[in-house]
């Protein structure tokens, strides 16, 4: 059999054993790069189901504000954005920094 460039088995195993980190390293890029400025830009699956609020409403702006460090503006947005993105980047660094064991 020959041996590829990047081993696919272990790329699935770092994957399957990585998701939540690269799901939050996309997420927060994704949401520092979010259009802000027009009230159609909105990632929530609420409004695209067709109901006009819920819950998070304006957490996904605040994040982008509080990203750009536009603290006022954040808090403005949603109450909780900041304390999402202290705990999402604390999550960030558990996951970077905690040793893992990789199942067999």
């Amino acid at each position: 059999m020959k041996k590829s460039i990047i081993n696919i088995s272990f790329l699935l195993a770092w994957l399957k054993n990585n998701l939540e980190l690269v799901f939050w390293g996309a997420a927060l890029p994704v949401l520092f790069f979010m259009n802000t400025d027009s009230a159609s830009s909105s990632l929530c699956l609420f409004r695209f189901a067709g109901f006009n609020s819920c819950p998070g409403c304006g957490i996904g702006h605040s994040i982008h504000e509080a990203l750009h460090l536009n603290f006022a503006r954040s808090f403005s947005e949603h109450i909780f954005g900041i304390p999402a993105v202290l705990i999402i980047l604390y999550r960030i660094k558990q996951l970077l920094f905690t040793p893992k064991q990789f199942a067999s």
